[in-house]
């Protein structure tokens, strides 16, 4: 299910995830840099994304079989070529035109799913007719009443999305100092955000009951952080549960995703796939995270990163470098696929870097004031 490979121009430019990162630095404003890289309030919550990742170490299996990894896996149903899915990005225009029908472009020809943000242009149709055999979950914030929302929902399902996600961590906008230290406004972000405090504050379990009584589109929850919360979304019927502390850019002092993973995999008990997102970077990330009892890892800023440097290309070979850096973990964990992996591989471990929202990336030089 591979896709066309990057050109010759791109593969050379491009061998290893860091340097995506110090292009896009290169190639964005000042303002739109510390839009995609900041977090909310002390950015405690962002760090700890980090340090609850690299505070994980291997314990890998020898003499095992990985002659042939099988990287691929199953989402929504469907096969996918990594178990990744590309996160929902607001305003991901401003780091390319092409916005989200460049991403569901290269999405689609490297063979994973994307979510579509709400707040993202060119929007929920022009998305689906620029990449038609994209596999897309539209992600709503709620900006309206119940009308609202149910036209959002036949729009989505008349555009071929597979799935529709809420996500259920915004009742309030989190306060992202960076943007304000500099007075930094996204356009529209201020009626955005004063129709997210009116509606989203008031979304609750009832209505979205009222959702999935009246739509067939499949639930997704974006924004789970308990086993309380996801049990209660598994009673309701949903059909996936994506853990996310929005980036760090929502709730200051949160837990890092992945120490939340292992207590909502258990609440869920297979009943539905779940997803994470949060500060992941590397492929190793995405191999821990499997063997916590994730289906799928969701990527944001990481593919951001490509986005700004070298569009819709740019993204595709982002994907292929973070398709080696999985099967080499796989293979040198001693696992030819994911159902080879578990709890057992992995131990607790005192980090090397000081976390950041670059700390994935040491070849970086950190201490550079435009980081």
């Amino acid at each position: 299910m591979a896709g066309q490979p990057a050109s010759a121009e791109l593969t050379a430019r491009f061998q290893a995830l860091h340097e995506f990162v110090r292009a896009a630095r290169n190639a964005l404003p000042t303002n739109y840099w510390d839009y995609l890289t900041g977090g909310a309030e002390t950015e405690t919550t962002l760090r700890r994304n980090r340090m609850a990742l690299d505070s994980l170490a291997f314990r890998p299996r020898v003499l095992r079989d990985v002659s042939k990894i099988d990287a691929t896996a199953t989402l929504f149903g469907k096969k996918a070529r990594l178990p990744v899915v590309l996160a929902p990005v607001g305003s991901i225009e401003n780091l390319n035109p092409g916005g989200t029908a460049a991403v569901a472009k290269a999405a689609a020809a490297f063979g994973v799913p994307m979510f579509v943000s709400s707040v993202a242009q060119p929007g929920l149709e022009a998305t689906a007719e620029a990449a038609p055999d994209s596999r897309r979950v539209y992600q709503l914030y709620v900006r309206g009443d119940e009308a609202w929302v149910d036209d959002y929902a036949r729009r989505a399902a008349a555009a071929g999305y597979e799935a529709f996600c809420f996500t259920v961590d915004t009742a309030m906008y989190g306060r992202r100092e960076r943007d304000i230290a500099k007075r930094y406004v996204v356009s529209g972000r201020r009626q955005v955000v004063a129709d997210m405090e009116r509606y989203q504050a008031a979304f609750g379990w009832d209505q979205l009951r009222r959702f999935k009584d009246k739509h067939k589109l499949p639930i997704v929850l974006k924004g789970i952080a308990t086993a309380e919360d996801a049990e209660l979304a598994c009673q309701l019927g949903v059909a996936c549960i994506y853990v996310s502390n929005h980036g760090g850019r929502q709730l200051d002092h949160g837990r890092g995703t992945i120490e939340v993973l292992p207590e909502v995999a258990a609440a869920v008990k297979r009943r539905v796939p779940v997803i994470v997102d949060g500060g992941f970077c590397r492929g190793s990330d995405v191999v821990k995270a499997l063997a916590l009892g994730a289906d799928a890892v969701g990527i944001g800023r990481l593919y951001c990163y490509a986005l700004a440097a070298a569009g819709e290309a740019g993204v595709g070979r982002l994907l292929e470098l973070l398709e080696t850096e999985i099967r080499m973990s796989l293979g040198l964990l001693g696992a030819a696929n994911y159902s080879q992996l578990d709890r057992a591989m992995l131990c607790a471990a005192a980090p090397v870097n000081g976390p950041h929202v670059l700390s994935a990336f040491p070849l970086l030089d950190l201490s550079h004031p435009g980081y």
